[in-house]
């Protein structure tokens, strides 16, 4: 045994290593995803609205089972009774000319019995299965209504990251326009300080500012990797696979879907709705228990065959005797301690606070609405700024350069304009990012999301 057992391991070894060099050899998948192929493709993969799918599915099946309640009942049976000892029953003597008070023990049946039977059951009135019946159809309404509220969600939250993550390319190519300034500007500075026309120290701010301007780019590119890691985990697509973001954002896209008109409908958000059908099962619930005070109505019917035998033969000769019977049965509650009025009580309480919830909800929709529409207005308004903001910088960086090369302006200014030329050109991005959150804010706000 103790021979066999580093062999055991050894292929055990051998078959882990063999999986994961097939696993290695897999090639990542490469997706190319707008927008609307990134929110289709969280829709397959996420978990969230897996989950909420499967809740679907899961009402389905209990709609069935509420289905199969108002349906026929029909069960099948087949026994056989062998009697080791046959029962005894005692006889009065006095019917054989006895004395009165004594019995005479007598021995009924054979020592086998065998029957089979099939029994039919409907229910032909229940006031509770009856509204459970109506209510099927709202309960796979509220699950599918709980996908929709649950995409939105994470639909919210792509549109956010994939947009800045497409604006990061927007932010990149600004870092390397002032990379590429200033190592020309580096280099230039350098041959005027062979020439004698410029300081070491001259030489030395603008090598800094490279460098810090090298560091930036580093940390956004991992911002940029970290956000498509966050992008990849919300959609629920592997992090080997390589995604790639189609779309393209502009002022002019941001821009379009604003308008100073409030008009909007409560029932345009999928929270509203859901809330809408929760009251209306609500109202199901009510109905279910106040019908539980009405009779229920039932059939039952059941046919046998019955056969009795001293041997064990019931294939043979010998009669099987026939019993059938249909009955029905109506059971008219009395007095259950007050139960279904209790709930009742509870159900009513319940339909109360869904019906606060809704008046909250309204109001939470109103406040939404109106904060996204001033957060949206004032985003863009600023977007405009800090671009007007950041054409002027460029403009003075490029007449400050102009006078450094010709020899009448200092370092001191083409260091200060160039600091000035990226903070404005950082505040622009930022003003950018702020317009998208904002954008889609107002979008899921007013329910146009």
């Amino acid at each position: 045994m103790n021979k066999r057992v580093p062999k055991q391991l050894g292929w055990l070894l051998a078959f882990v290593l063999m999986a994961n060099a097939l696993n290695a050899q897999t090639p990542p998948t490469k997706y190319e995803l707008t927008i609307q192929q990134a929110v289709e493709f969280a829709q397959k993969n996420n978990t969230q609205v897996k989950n909420a799918l499967l809740n679907v599915k899961i009402q389905q099946e209990t709609n069935r089972d509420i289905t199969a309640a108002a349906l026929p009942s029909v069960t099948g049976s087949v026994g056989m009774t062998n009697y080791i000892k046959i029962p005894t029953s005692l006889l009065p003597g006095e019917i054989f000319g006895q004395p009165a008070g004594t019995y005479i023990p007598v021995q009924f049946g054979t020592k086998y019995n065998s029957n089979a039977a099939i029994q039919l059951n409907q229910l032909l009135f229940d006031g509770q299965v009856f509204i459970a019946l109506q209510a099927r159809a709202t309960s796979i309404e509220f699950q599918k209504k709980n996908v929709e509220v649950t995409e939105e969600a994470i639909k919210t939250n792509i549109y956010k990251i994939y947009y800045q993550l497409v604006l990061s390319k927007t932010q990149i190519d600004l870092l390397d326009a002032n990379i590429s300034r200033l190592q020309k500007l580096d280099h230039d500075a350098k041959e005027l300080y062979k020439n004698g026309f410029a300081e070491k120290l001259d030489v030395d701010k603008i090598a800094v500012q490279l460098s810090n301007l090298q560091t930036e780019k580093s940390k956004a590119l991992n911002s940029i990797s970290i956000g498509y890691l966050g992008l990849k985990t919300l959609i629920g697509m592997p992090v080997k696979d390589t995604l790639v973001l189609a779309d393209k954002i502009s002022e002019e896209q941001i821009k379009e879907d604003f308008s100073n008109d409030t008009a909007y409908q409560y029932a345009d958000r999928k929270d509203f709705q859901y809330l809408s059908l929760v009251k209306k099962l609500n109202e199901f619930n009510i109905r279910r228990y106040q019908l539980s005070y009405i009779p229920t109505l039932s059939m039952n019917g059941s046919y046998s065959k019955n056969a009795q035998r001293n041997t064990f033969d019931f294939v043979g000769k010998g009669d099987w005797f026939t019993t059938s019977y249909i009955g029905f049965n109506l059971s008219v509650p009395i007095f259950d301690g007050f139960s279904r009025n209790a709930k009742i009580k509870k159900s009513k309480l319940e339909l109360q606070q869904t019906d606060n919830q809704i008046g909250s909800l309204k109001l939470s929709i109103d406040g939404e609405v109106e904060q996204s529409k001033i957060n949206f207005k004032s985003a863009l308004a600023t977007m405009d700024f800090q671009k007007q903001n950041m054409q002027l910088a460029e403009n003075v960086y490029n007449q400050t350069k102009k006078k450094f090369e010709s020899g009448t302006g200092s370092n001191t200014e083409i260091t200060a304009a160039q600091t000035d030329l990226v903070t404005a050109q950082t505040n622009y991005i930022s003003a950018l990012y702020s317009a998208i959150i904002a954008k889609v804010d107002y979008l899921k706000a007013t329910g146009k999301l």
